[in-house]
């Protein structure tokens, strides 16, 4: 498989600076709470653009992952203890930085009886006391397949739950590190089943064809996947993973157009998309 990191990056993939006042006054209350982000713990390439539109995805259950993905930037390795203040002050972090629509994601923590469920419901719930007309989305792990896990945080109720693909079938045990590609659509399954909207993404640029992209969506659209996010893989650091090409702008509008007549509600595709791209709207799906 060929490695193109080496090569100068397209110039849609240039990325612009966060500078403006907004980043700033988001920066200082993050770091005030001492709250993990993915925005920076990710390295997402729309930091600037979101912080500066006063939204972030907030990271629960501290910054260290039990897992290591090929290609994800976030700490491996032991965790440190559950923070139990962690919901209240993402909760009034929430609060401060006057947020409509909010989205929580967590590193893995395969360490743990419950696999963190538990501080995902009393995260939900701290948000929804403190903030009873802010929206939210979630972006949860596999919870390793456990039923009551998962349960757990769909009678939570948020407005929007996702949760990754990552890949396409044929790519998922070299990208993903423990994670199954039908564990995944089936927690996408009971999500729907429950009548809550479903979500999920993968990213571009790591040996797929166009034909398992397209098998992908119909495999989502099969366990009722409402919204589909697609995005370039950017390798985050040299241990990570190598990109294999940059996908065009015009071919993410194609996957777009297809997705969309395929039957998803919303379909975000563009080189620099990441899961909690213009969130807010996913709700109306």
């Amino acid at each position: 498989m060929k490695n193109i990191n080496n090569r100068r990056k397209p110039e849609w993939l240039k990325i612009k600076l966060p500078s403006d006042e907004e980043y700033s006054r988001m920066n200082k209350i993050i770091k005030k709470y001492n709250l993990h982000t993915i925005c920076t713990s990710g390295k997402c390439p729309n930091v600037g653009e979101c912080w500066g539109l006063g939204t972030a995805t907030f990271m629960i259950l501290g910054d260290i992952c039990t897992r290591s993905c090929k290609f994800c930037a976030v700490k491996t390795g032991n965790p440190l203890p559950v923070d139990k203040d962690e919901p209240v002050h993402i909760a009034e972090s929430v609060k401060l930085l006057s947020l409509k629509h909010c989205v929580i994601t967590s590193v893995d923590r395969d360490d743990l009886p419950d696999y963190g469920s538990k501080m995902w419901v009393e995260t939900i719930n701290a948000i929804k006391k403190v903030n009873p007309n802010t929206t939210m989305e979630v972006l949860i792990p596999d919870f390793m397949g456990d039923s009551a896990s998962l349960k757990r945080v769909i009678d939570a109720k948020p407005e929007v739950i996702s949760h990754n693909l990552e890949t396409v079938r044929r790519l998922t045990p070299h990208v993903r590190s423990k994670a199954q590609y039908d564990r995944s659509l089936e927690v996408i399954k009971r999500i729907s089943e429950a009548g809550i909207i479903s979500k999920s993404g993968i990213m571009v640029g790591i040996g797929e064809k166009e034909e398992e992209i397209y098998q992908t969506m119909d495999d989502l659209l099969n366990v009722g996947c409402k919204v589909f996010t697609i995005g370039q893989y950017l390798q985050p650091t040299k241990n990570n993973m190598s990109v294999t090409e940059y996908v065009t702008p015009e071919t993410f509008k194609k996957y777009e157009e297809i997705g969309l007549k395929k039957g998803f509600k919303f379909v975000e595709s563009s080189p620099l998309v990441r899961s909690s791209y213009h969130a807010a709207k996913h709700i109306n799906a």
